[in-house]
């Protein structure tokens, strides 16, 4: 049986107005199965049935956090575990999504990276986590407005599923997302990054730093001494001269490690000349962690020092800490001091 997910709209069966309609009840409505179809005719619903799948998942629970996030956790046709994470904010509905099943970066700061790698997910699968999310919020898969592929996995390790599902995310008859509102994460694959450039969907370019130099970062990124600092940042610079989006620089802080005054200068000093934005990330806590996190003094004077050197800077105060859906946070195993809200859904 094939995937209805895994398809553009102008791909899917039926022809002319039904295709059109098929395509509204799964990416407009977030049908979940074809009984919900209620417009289309019974035997035509029972053909389709017959041939193709609503959902890539078996089964999905979900751990609410105090600070209205919530953590997904879903386990996939196979038996392998995924996670998401929804986000609420005042004028906003946020995603975080994985790509994968674990990670291959090995990041010591990430749970998901002592995980190791499971496998890719397909473009269905990465785009059915936003689905069964907006499903279970009773609302709109397009009300979900911001997509950030910073959960579980590389998504430049896994391009063509990835930019597969994001040209369903951007289609007018798909979720109908502005490119300017997902966001791609990387660890750093220049030639990723190069691709993801050629392509030119318009898509947000967010890498994961965490070091201005390349000792430093290959203590806080095992895989990083295949790509040193300056191959990553020319492909970077490429990006923004075909693009002209600004990138923004992920960097977790790392008591003693990575958070010194003179990274801090040294980050400036990398940055020069291109169009970026550095979100300063505390260190979320997971068992077993081999780092520590910057005390918060130490991460706002880290964020002056930027500022003062010219670098735009945020803090990102994760949310969902207390489920381990935070940054760095997500491991496949549901918190011990919540129960899950679980719900299976057919194929």
């Amino acid at each position: 049986m094939g995937s209805l997910l895994e398809l553009l709209p102008e791909e899917l069966p039926l022809e002319g107005f039904r295709k059109r309609q098929l395509a509204h009840w799964i990416w407009g409505r977030g049908a979940r199965s074809f009984a919900e179809m209620t417009d289309l005719p019974k035997a035509l619903r029972a053909e389709l049935e017959e041939r193709y799948t609503l959902s890539a998942f078996q089964l999905w629970e979900a751990y609410p956090s105090r600070d209205g996030s919530v953590k997904y956790l879903f386990t996939l046709w196979d038996g392998q575990k995924t996670e998401a994470v929804y986000m609420p904010y005042e004028n906003r509905k946020t995603v975080c999504l994985s790509s994968m099943v674990g990670c291959p970066a090995g990041c010591t700061f990430c749970a998901t990276g002592a995980l190791g790698f499971g496998r890719n997910l397909s473009a269905g699968e990465i785009l059915d986590q936003l689905r069964a999310i907006a499903h279970h919020q009773g609302i709109s898969p397009r009300e979900i407005r911001n997509v950030v592929l910073m959960g579980m996995g590389e998504p430049l390790l896994n391009l063509d599923n990835v930019l597969k599902a994001a040209r369903l995310m951007l289609h007018p008859e798909g979720l109908a997302l502005s490119p300017r509102r997902v966001t791609i994460s990387t660890v750093g694959i220049p030639r990723g990054i190069r691709r993801l450039a050629e392509e030119d969907l318009g898509l947000r370019l967010a890498l994961s730093l965490h070091a201005p130099d390349d000792e430093t970062r290959r203590r806080i990124i095992p895989t990083a001494h295949r790509y040193p600092v300056a191959e990553i940042l020319e492909a970077v610079r490429q990006y923004y001269a075909r693009t002209r989006r600004r990138v923004t620089f992920e960097y977790t802080l790392l008591k003693g490690l990575n958070d010194h005054p003179w990274q801090a200068r040294a980050l400036a000093e990398l940055l020069k000349g291109l169009s970026a934005h550095v979100n300063l990330i505390p260190f979320n806590p997971w068992e077993n962690a081999p780092v520590e996190g910057t005390p918060k003094k130490g991460i706002l004077a880290f964020a002056e020092e930027l500022e003062g050197l010219g670098i735009p800077t945020s803090i990102r105060w994760s949310r969902g800490r207390d489920v381990g859906a935070a940054c760095g946070q997500l491991a496949l195993k549901a918190p011990s001091s919540f129960k899950p809200l679980p719900e299976a859904f057919g194929r």
